[in-house]
Parts: structure tokens; C-alpha cells; sequence
């Protein structure tokens, strides 16, 4: 891709981008949310046409791909972030939609089976084609598009942030079949927000800002330091320098929270741990070790079996979300589009939702929540046209401020966020940190669930680990590590503890 410009209604979002990716190599893509990468990628797989620019493949010039089908046919595919698959159909039906092969419209099952295990062969998936898509992990939903690209004999496979719903032992089975393609001569793209992960798989990496190019080289002769400078153009400090008082009250205590005995999911046992006023406090574990499981306990809308809660040193009773902000205690949600924002509101109304009674007792005063929400879109640099648009209509990053926003009006002693930052690109990232840094230096306790490790490492002052719903040691930011953190994480417990 040469050159390539792209423009919307008269707004430059591509200008004048190269890109390019050889045979069995991974190509990165990265740069901040609205930087250009999905349109860049769009035009290549034929969604978008390009406003200027020359595109060559495989040793043909002056390419034009009208639509997805003609980039099918050149052997370009896309792996999708939001998967495209069908839940009520089986595997096989999936990776042939539409083209399943047949005989005046009637559809040759057994060959269908046969093709679609063909395909997954290739990639090492031991599954059953006829098995229904909905009943798949997200992984080896993953893996199936993975297949379904593959099935169309694609020679370059773009995957938009393939792992963000992946577990780090999914991710590590993805990134082997990705290996697999590039020793096939498959060309892949690979955009992600998670820098880390483009030092374990790519080969080179191109950074893009505000539609322009800021450079391709190879990922052994850069760092993530200088990936930051290009695709932000200033340094971020992704590190929380502020120590912490181990003499500071205590504002959150949880003492013996175990699950109720009769509880289908029971998993929760004897979990006690504290948070003091100013304090970071980190949650760390593999999937399924019931951290989220443990903040929903606490907010009341898991039920509770043994166990006592204490919010700056009283003891309390939370049974619901609503009883929870009462006691001083707030909780921003793993998924922010279904419990934390309303996406059909505005952002006005979004940031008031937790403090509703001090925009009126009768009524709602609209001046007032307007007022207040333009006080924090401005000191929280929210990105938006006005606090009226919605906020189904902002990026993730931009959600995720809104959803913080909310929590700072309502001021709670104690705030658990889960997943702060999940799917939002590193610029985002590192506001999002330094509004959990303003939080506590405010003197709150905050509580951050991440299965991002480099993102507990950065902010918390001490570190819980947990192992399937009991709490496995404890760190201080001295000697928390990615290796003590996992060795806790990956510790078995015998059954009486």
C-alpha cells in the first residue's frame, strides 16, 4: 500500500500511509484509537475505497478491490475483533457460510464436514464441525475465524485485536497458530493496543498518529518506550510513584468472604484481605481464580455465605449495587457497555447516574447535570462534541472515562475497577491511570482488577494473587515481579486450606 489517503465528509483520516507485508512474515500495526488503523485495514480488505494511493499484490500493480468477496479472492481476509460468526449454526457451517458446497441449492453435507475438518486440521483444532458455535470458548470461537480464513486460501490474514477476550494461556495457543501460518508463507497483520504482545509475535511494526506515518522497523531494534513517543508524540509516565503510608487507615476490610455452601457456582473461600486511604491495592490471577466473582460479593449482587465487610472501620451490610454506593463503596464493571454505562444516554446523564439526588428529588435538572458533566469532561479530557452526544457514539477509552467521571461525582471511600482499560489504546491507558491516581491521592482506596500484568505491575503498591477463589500471597510493589506474581497465581493449594 502505497500513499494511501482516505477522507470522510471532508475529514483526512488516512494521509498518504505506506504499508506493506511480505510471505511468512507478522506485520504490527499499532497507534492510539482514531489513528487510522481499521480504516487503513478496511480498505485492504475491500470495505472502504481509498481517496488516493496505489495498492500491489502478490506481484500484480494498480490493484483495485471493490468489495470483502473481490478481497477474498485476491487472498485477503480479516479476523474481526468483534467476531462475525453465527452462535446458532454449527463449526462447519460457519467457516463455509454462504459458499457451503452443494448441487442445485442442496447443501453436500459430508463434504461440508470433510472441508471444515480439513481446515481445522491446519491449525491444530481438535473440534468437532458439528458442534454448535455458541457452546465454543471465546478462543476456539478465535480459532474457528481463524479456520474460516484459511478455508478461503487467504495468503495475508489481518487479525484487529485478536486476544482481548483471550486468556494468556489462549493467547499463547493463538499465537502458535499464527507462528504455524507464517511457516506456511501466510502474510499476517496484527494489530493490538497490547504492546507487549507485539515483542512476542511480530516481526516488524508500523505506527500510525492521526493518519499519518510515523515510521516501520523491526521490533528487535525498538522498545516500547519508543513505540509510545511515536504513536503519542510525548512520553508517558505508566508507572504509580506515589508511596503509600503503611500507617494510613484502613478503608476497606473483607474478613473470611467465603461463597454460600449451596451456591451453584460456589468458588469464593475465606478471602480476607485490606486497603487503606490512599492505597492501590491490585488483583492478579489466571481466568476463573474469582476475582471479579470476589468484587461482585462485596457490591452485593453475588450472594454472600460467610464473611464480613468494614468500611472505615464499621461494619456493613451491602445487599445490592444501590446499598453498596450507600455504605461509600463504588464499582466500575469488567464490561462497561452492559453494567456501566447506559449506551443509549448521554454522557451528561452517564456521569450523574451514580449521584442522581443531587440533581433533584422530583425531577431531574438537566442545567445542572449538564454543568457538572462539562467540569469533568474538561478536566478528564473526554473527547467528545458536547456532553449531549451519547455515549455509545465515543471510543473505549473515552467510555471508560465516562464510567470513571461517574465515580469521581460520587466521591466513594472505596472504588473497585475491573478491567480499567481493556481494549483502550496506551494514550488512554495512561489517562486512565492517572485518573486512578487522582482517586487515590484523593484519599480513597482503590481496588484494580487487571488480568493485564504489566498494568498491575504499574500501578498498584501492594498486589493480592489469587487461585481459583482463594487469595495465594500477597506483594509489596518491592517484590512483586511477573514471576512471583505467576508462581502465586499458578500455586496449587491443598484442599484444606
Amino acid at each position: 500500500m502505497r500513499g494511501i489517503r482516505k477522507s470522510f465528509e471532508g475529514n483526512d483520516v488516512l494521509k498518504g500511509v505506506d504499508f506493506d507485508v511480505w510471505p511468512g512474515e507478522v506485520h504490527a500495526l499499532v497507534g492510539e484509537n482514531g489513528a487510522g488503523k481499521s480504516t487503513l485495514m478496511n480498505i485492504l480488505a475491500g470495505v472502504h475505497q481509498p481517496s488516493g494511493g496505489t495498492i500491489e499484490f502478490d506481484g500484480r500493480t494498480n490493484v483495485v478491490i471493490p468489495d470483502e468477496k473481490s478481497a477474498q479472492q485476491l487472498g485477503i481476509s480479516i479476523v474481526f475483533q468483534e467476531r462475525s460468526l453465527f452462535g446458532h449454526l454449527n463449526v462447519a457451517e460457519n467457516i463455509f457460510a454462504a459458499r457451503q458446497p452443494n448441487i442445485f441449492g442442496h447443501i453436500l453435507r459430508r463434504r461440508l464436514q470433510a472441508e471444515a475438518r480439513r481446515s481445522l486440521e491446519r491449525i491444530k483444532l481438535d473440534l468437532d464441525p458439528n458442534t454448535l458455535v455458541e457452546e465454543l470458548s471465546p478462543a476456539q470461537q478465535q480459532m474457528v475465524e481463524i479456520a474460516k480464513a484459511l478455508s478461503l486460501e487467504a495468503k495475508v490474514i489481518i487479525f484487529d485485536e485478536p486476544t482481548s477476550s483471550l486468556t494468556d494461556k489462549e493467547t499463547q495457543a493463538l499465537f502458535g497458530v499464527i507462528r504455524q501460518l507464517r511457516s506456511q508463507g501466510v502474510g499476517a497483520i496484527y494489530i493490538s493496543h497490547r504492546l507487549e504482545e507485539i515483542f512476542q509475535i511480530a516481526d516488524r511494526v508500523t505506527v500510525l498518529k492521526d493518519g499519518r506515518w510515523q515510521g516501520t522497523t523491526s521490533v528487535a531494534e525498538t522498545d516500547t518506550g519508543d513505540l509510545v513517543r511515536r504513536m503519542v508524540g510525548r512520553n508517558l509516565e505508566l508507572r504509580h510513584n506515589d508511596a503509600v503510608a503503611a500507617h494510613n487507615p484502613i478503608l476497606l476490610e473483607v474478613r473470611g468472604l467465603s461463597d454460600p455452601v449451596s451456591h451453584p457456582k460456589a468458588l469464593l473461600k475465606g478471602i480476607s484481605f485490606n486497603a487503606r486511604a490512599g492505597e492501590i491495592v491490585g488483583f492478579a490471577g489466571l481466568a476463573g481464580a474469582g476475582r471479579t466473582e470476589l468484587a461482585l460479593s462485596i457490591i452485593g449482587i453475588r450472594p454472600r455465605g460467610e464473611g464480613e465487610i468494614y468500611v472505615n472501620g464499621r461494619r456493613v451490610t451491602i445487599r445490592s449495587p444501590g446499598e453498596a454506593i450507600a455504605a461509600g463503596v463504588g464499582y466500575a464493571f469488567e464490561d462497561r457497555k452492559e453494567g456501566g454505562l447506559f449506551l443509549d444516554m448521554s454522557i451528561a446523564r452517564n456521569i450523574a447516574a451514580a449521584k442522581l439526588k443531587r440533581f433533584g428529588t422530583w425531577w431531574l435538572r438537566d442545567d445542572r447535570q449538564s454543568a457538572v458533566a462539562v467540569e469533568l469532561q474538561k478536566s478528564l479530557r473526554i473527547a467528545c462534541r458536547d456532553t449531549s452526544q451519547l455515549v455509545q457514539s465515543l471510543s473505549g477509552g473515552n467510555q471508560q472515562k465516562v464510567v470513571l467521571a461517574k465515580w469521581l461525582l460520587a466521591n466513594p471511600k472505596v472504588l473497585i475497577v475491573d478491567e480499567p482499560t481493556r481494549g483502550v489504546d496506551v494514550g488512554a491507558k495512561a489517562e486512565v491511570h492517572n485518573l486512578l491516581y487522582q482517586v487515590s491521592r484523593e484519599g480513597a482506596a482503590v481496588v484494580v482488577i487487571s488480568s493485564d500484568l504489566p498494568e498491575i505491575l504499574a500501578v498498584s503498591d501492594r498486589i493480592y494473587v489469587m487461585r481459583e477463589g482463594r487469595i495465594t500471597g500477597e506483594l509489596n510493589r518491592a517484590e512483586a515481579t511477573e514471576e512471583s506474581v505467576m508462581r502465586l497465581a499458578s500455586l496449587t493449594l491443598p484442599e484444606s486450606v
